[in-house]
């Protein structure tokens, strides 16, 4: 079984859940922040749309170089976020069904400034990079959407508002 196969099923699930998250977000309330230190949601939501181009970045590329501050994207609504969610989640899942195993096990490696700040396999950064730096985002996205009284998805079962 080539290597990305297994990887794909939780990429599916996980793209899936994120985009149920992304859905609940109540754009009237992009400026919320339940702290001075913390994105509004506009740039949490945002952000997760975003690392589906990370994707893209870590199949085609050998290395990324971050050069100065994150710049979010701007979008009008929520409906507008999704669409941009949906296109980069179908050309991620698309650019991952033809990764072989060599280019799976071929080290990736991200630099900021020039300065090297992780090297691994792909297949690692892709879980690591992409996926779970999602997963972690859509945790904080989660608690957004609880302190906004925002009923929360099912994410990885029932949530205290919903049963499935």
């Amino acid at each position: 079984m080539p290597i990305i196969t297994p990887l794909l099923s939780e990429f599916d699930h996980e793209m899936s859940v994120t985009r149920k998250v992304l859905s609940a977000v109540d754009w009237t309330k992009k400026d919320f922040k339940p702290h001075e230190k913390s994105m509004t949601l506009e740039v949490l939501a945002t952000h997760l749309q975003d690392v589906t181009t990370w994707c893209r970045i870590t199949v085609t590329e050998d290395e990324f170089n971050v050069q100065g501050a994150y710049t979010p994207k701007s979008f009008d609504s929520t409906e507008d976020l999704l669409v941009a969610f949906d296109q980069g989640v179908k050309e991620c899942r698309s650019l991952l069904e033809g990764l072989s195993d060599e280019k799976c096990m071929a080290t990736w490696t991200l630099k900021k400034e020039g300065q090297i700040m992780f090297s691994m396999p792909r297949v690692a950064t892709l879980r690591s990079f992409v996926m779970n730096h999602m997963i972690h985002h859509r945790g904080q996205a989660s608690v957004y959407l609880r302190l906004l009284d925002i009923p929360v998805p099912s994410i990885y079962g029932p949530s205290a508002d919903n049963a499935m």
